[in-house]
């Protein structure tokens, strides 16, 4: 079947590019919809992988015998290879060429999918995620990249993006269901589920993304890529370990200023060198800036609500992998109903409003959340969270539009790499504080109340991240309003005159 739908997408239309140039229409043909939706597929990919390694933490912490910390670093481990070298992926699209990158990250990610559905260790088993995240860090800004260069800024990229940002943030809510489904046949096959849809897809990518000229000049900053890179691992491993080792611990201590090192050398590599990783200039641009921070606080508040929730009702509470993965359902619904709205929504109010009203709905949700107990009743207590929570997922689409919006073509490889890596190392982050958090409470006693009470200051953390977030959002957006409505005021009073 999937071999027919491809031989029609590439016979029914020329095998030139999608586009001599971009395209600036809504209409578009079978062959551009056809290499959209395939970059979709891989977007969707990469937040399956997330959510489905989510809901299979018990039953891998059990069979493998992996402690609460070891756990997480199944999560972050892909985040953080995700988010390490995002900045070189994005790079690295503009100079060797889109479909060349997108094609040979893809494979990678492919043959990791069946390495991590064979290994039975631990260690291993973080590795394989590791370099998944790595290959994902070169698909994902790179397929963003291919979109802005071959939809042109306005309704036809506001479009696209809003199809593909949905599906990005749809793989991750759909993993869900998806993670109690393989659970349920053991959890390899969340592993193994993977490898299948990314070859079909590489194969799809291979006749229908159009190939592209790699930029004429230009070179690799690997000292840049090497400090960030090392200074986000140790930053994420210092912040996991320390309630172990201790907050004021030596060791904690020269960790942190290592830290700092690190990225202090990063930023003074970057000065000097000829063809940096980052033009830091690129970060003054205030829509890529702001929707860096919004991207975290809604990653990272979510990665940390579900990683407490699926170990509080899975282990605590009993609840099987399929029952959680349904009571959670309703965020992936949302977030895929918001796909027929989105770009009209931001055509109509801009980035600025829906990000700021959808921010403040996924904090009350969470507030919402902090009244779970013992027994909590899924009808009162938490579908309204889960589905305020779903709401705050709907504004995805607009962060994604404002951080790409008034960036050059040849720059927009690296926007799309500074925006993932907030949002992937930003999440990391606040997970990594999220663990170090429950982890340092009393483990004693086993009994749901005195779990739920260890639980609940990561559950606080988490909506105060999201409450941060809101309020950033909401101070970015209404000095421009009541800039607006004092231009206006002047205006009629300049008429009335």
């Amino acid at each position: 079947m999937c071999v027919h739908v491809l031989s029609s997408l590439v016979t029914s239309t020329d095998l030139r590019p999608a586009v001599s140039t971009a395209a600036d229409s809504t209409q578009w043909t079978l062959r551009l919809w056809g290499m959209l939706i395939t970059l979709c597929i891989v977007l969707f990919l990469d937040g399956l992988d997330v959510s489905m390694i989510g809901v299979a933490l018990p039953s891998i912490g059990t069979e493998l015998d992996l402690g609460t910390s070891t756990l997480q670093w199944l999560v972050s481990g892909y985040v953080l290879g995700y988010g390490g070298l995002l900045l070189l992926g994005g790079r690295t699209a503009d100079l060797l060429g889109r479909r060349k990158v997108f094609l040979i990250a893809l494979a990678v990610f492919a043959v990791a999918s069946l390495a991590g559905a064979l290994v039975s260790s631990g260690p291993l088993l973080i590795l394989t995620r590791f370099i998944k995240g790595l290959a994902a860090a070169f698909t994902a800004p790179t397929g963003l990249s291919i979109i802005t260069t071959n939809f042109a800024e306005g309704p036809a990229r506001n479009k696209a993006l809003s199809i593909y940002t949905v599906f990005g943030a749809g793989g991750y809510s759909m993993g869900l269901l998806f993670g109690g489904l393989m659970t349920g046949l053991g959890w390899r096959w969340t592993f193994l589920l993977p490898f299948p849809v990314a070859i079909a897809a590489l194969i799809a990518a291979f006749y229908l993304v159009p190939k592209d000229e790699p930029a004429e000049e230009g070179g690799h900053d690997l000292l840049g890529a090497l400090l960030s890179t090392s200074g986000m691992l140790l930053l994420v491993y210092t912040v996991v370990s320390a309630p172990e080792a201790g907050w004021a611990s030596a060791r904690t201590i020269i960790s942190f200023v290592v830290v700092a090192a690190l990225f202090a050398g990063f930023v003074a590599v970057e000065k000097r060198v000829r063809y940096p990783l980052v033009r830091l200039g690129i970060l003054k641009k205030p829509t890529l800036w702001r929707a860096s921070l919004a991207i975290i606080a809604v990653a990272g508040s979510f990665f940390s609500w579900q990683f407490i929730t699926t170990l509080y009702l899975q282990d605590t509470l009993g609840w099987s992998p399929l029952k959680l993965s349904l009571a959670l359902l309703p965020v992936g619904l949302l977030v895929v109903a918001s796909a027929f709205v989105s770009d009209r929504l931001v055509d109509r109010f801009g980035t600025g409003p829906i990000i700021a009203v959808t921010m403040v709905i996924m904090a009350i949700g969470y507030l919402m959340y902090l009244r779970i107990d013992t027994a909590p009743a899924y009808l009162t207590v938490l579908l309204p969270a889960v589905l305020l929570v779903g709401i705050g997922w709907v504004g995805f689409p607009a962060i994604n539009i404002q951080a790409t919006s008034g960036i050059d073509d040849d720059e927009q490889g690296l926007a799309a790499g500074v925006l993932q890596t907030a949002m992937q190392v930003g999440a990391a982050i606040v997970l990594a504080v999220t663990t170090a958090i429950i982890s340092s409470g009393s483990h004693t006693d086993t009994s749901p109340a005195a779990a739920l009470d260890n639980y609940r200051p990561g559950l606080q953390f988490a909506a105060g991240v999201a409450i941060v977030g809101a309020l950033v959002a909401l101070t970015a957006y209404l000095p421009k309003r009541k800039a607006r409505k004092n231009a206006e005021a002047e205006r009629e009073v300049a008429l009335v005159g």
